[in-house]
């Protein structure tokens, strides 16, 4: 079993810059792909960016391709985000979450087994 916690949210404007951050607990971390999604006032939560347990970014949402960068480092134990060139639509709560799939697109919140509590970022216009 995994915690997560998440930090490092807050209020920035638009163009610039924030980096998340999530601490996970226990030693079997570097097992786990892990993901960031994200959920806006009023809408269900999506997808951002999926990493596999060696580091290799999965993927990483339409929307944020080119501006938001993930990694991982395991002997951390922590994954960041590092999110540039923000737009007013990236306000969300942003969510750290860890999967023990080791198939599939690691896009669906259905395919993770643990997540953290959540960081506000908002992005002023």
């Amino acid at each position: 079993q995994v915690q997560l916690v998440e930090s490092g949210g807050g209020l920035v404007q638009a163009g610039g810059s924030v980096r998340l951050a999530c601490a996970a607990s226990g030693r079997t971390f570097s097992r786990y792909t892990m993901g960031w999604f994200r959920q806006a006032p009023g809408k269900e939560r999506e997808f951002v960016a999926a990493i596999s347990w060696s580091g290799v970014v999965l993927s990483y949402a339409d929307s944020v391709k080119g501006r938001f960068t993930m990694s991982r480092d395991n002997a951390k134990n922590t994954v960041s985000l590092q999110m540039n060139s923000l737009k007013p639509e990236d306000t969300a709560v942003y969510y750290c979450a860890a999967s023990t799939v080791v198939t599939g697109t690691r896009r669906s919140e259905h395919e993770y087994d643990y997540w953290g509590q959540g960081t506000q970022v908002t992005v002023s216009s």
